[in-house]
């Protein structure tokens, strides 16, 4: 049954990712778009905090973690965990004088997770890390002879890694994952005249595609026989990607939406056929204290030089980065985690919040997103498996120097496999 619920679940969320765009956020016109949560449901409904490990959970964000996956008790370990998770997310943009709403359906990750022997473990899956989906108007000059800019975008880049983590002596545990990230970024700009039939059309694209690696390292050492310490320093290395692009421009026909005359620029003459993306390195602190299994609370501090991001292909006026930095608190509680007679007693209330300086600086305007997060784990039968349901409702951006606010109400819906793969059969 619970094999049967993973597949519906993956089939949804495949429907999903094909269905529609992964943002509608104007946001999404800067940088590489929309950075997406890259990891679980677990996580996302602490606030995002990566420092947490144990033996039934993949931690997507923290390599070292793999190191804890499987491990139930002295001697007991070698289940195999399989996660998927699929998020809805209905978004109101309002600017000064309009609102509108909007919403958006996705596959977040599909990965799986085993252990090779006790105290190493590996991962792998794929998951979305960015995603542009904008489209907005830019009016200027007096009635009459007014210009119209229409912005548009699509695409994203997607995520393949490996992970690996191993326990190097008790309670200190290192980990790594390499991320080979791809895709393609499309947009275009049509700019028209009041009273003119025909405009301009400008299409660009990037053909995006690099790796980048994640260290981890884990030290968690016991306060007393049921409490220990969790700390965390993660560090994602700058990713140097690289990108082809193409650029396409020419007058354009509102009446039969064609192009009547166009032609593609030579890029090459220009340095800018072959261009590389520049993606700065991330940090991040993680501490907290608990009992395993049973309740856990922890912070995390994440800072970004985003100041140093580059693409020269698509700069885009009236923005600047500054640096970006992330601090979020969550934690989770699980009453009796092996009741028998109350369900609700096993189940695992997640909570958190998360303040985010995204680096952003547009018309000398600093872009902030703060969320709030919680969520229930469910357990699915007798065994380690769960279903997880989380929500979140946060707010970006601004309505002031004609810029978007957006307020968000987001679902999330993960499903945690666990099953025992690659056991030695003993006949006694």
């Amino acid at each position: 049954m619970i094999r049967k619920i993973g597949f519906l679940i993956v089939c949804l969320a495949t429907s999903a990712m094909y269905a529609q765009d992964g943002t509608v956020s104007p946001y999404s016109y800067f940088g590489l778009g929309d950075l997406r949560a890259a990891t679980t449901v677990e996580n996302q409904m602490m606030g995002g905090i990566g420092m947490y490990a144990d033996s039934i959970h993949v931690n997507l964000r923290n390599p070292a973690a793999y190191g804890k996956l499987g491990v139930q008790g002295p001697g007991t370990f070698g289940i195999t965990t399989y996660t998927a998770g699929i998020s809805h997310t209905e978004t109101r943009l309002k600017s000064f004088t309009e609102e509108q709403n909007s919403a958006v359906t996705n596959l977040d990750y599909l990965a799986l997770a085993f252990t090779v022997k006790k105290g190493f473990g590996i991962g792998f899956g794929i998951m979305p890390y960015t995603s542009v989906g904008y489209n907005f108007i830019d009016l200027q000059g007096p009635e009459g002879a007014q210009v119209q800019n229409e912005f548009s975008g699509t695409g994203g880049l997607n995520r393949v890694y490996l992970s690996a983590g191993y326990e190097l002596i008790k309670n200190l545990s290192i980990g790594v994952t390499a991320n080979y990230n791809f895709g393609t970024l499309e947009s275009t700009r049509v700019q028209s005249t009041e009273n003119v039939q025909f405009g301009v059309r400008d299409e660009r694209s990037s053909t995006i595609g690099g790796i980048d690696l994640n260290y981890a390292l884990n030290y968690t050492p016991k306060i007393d026989d049921t409490h220990t310490l969790f700390t965390s320093l993660r560090i994602n290395t700058q990713a140097n990607l690289s990108a082809r692009n193409t650029k396409r421009i020419g007058s354009f026909s509102f009446v039969s939406d064609n192009f009547i005359e166009a032609i593609d620029v030579n890029l090459e003459a220009q340095g800018l056929k072959n261009t590389g993306v520049k993606v700065p390195t991330t940090t991040t602190l993680g501490v907290g204290y608990g009992e395993n299994l049973k309740w856990f609370l922890g912070v995390e501090y994440s800072f970004q030089k985003l100041s140093d991001f580059s693409n020269d292909f698509l700069e885009i006026e009236n923005l600047v980065y500054n640096d970006a930095s992330t601090i979020a608190l969550g934690g989770f509680f699980t009453p009796n985690r092996n009741s028998f007679e109350s369900y609700f007693k096993r189940i695992t209330y997640r909570a958190g919040v998360r303040f985010n300086q995204t680096g952003m600086v547009v018309n000398d305007t600093d872009i902030n997103n703060f969320g709030i997060t919680f969520g229930l784990g469910l357990p699915l039968g007798g065994s380690y498996s769960n279903l997880n349901l989380g929500f979140e409702v946060g707010r970006r951006g601004t309505t002031s120097a004609d810029l978007i606010e957006e307020s968000y109400f987001k679902v999330n819906l993960g499903l945690s496999l666990n099953d025992q793969w690659f056991r030695k059969r003993k006949i006694n």
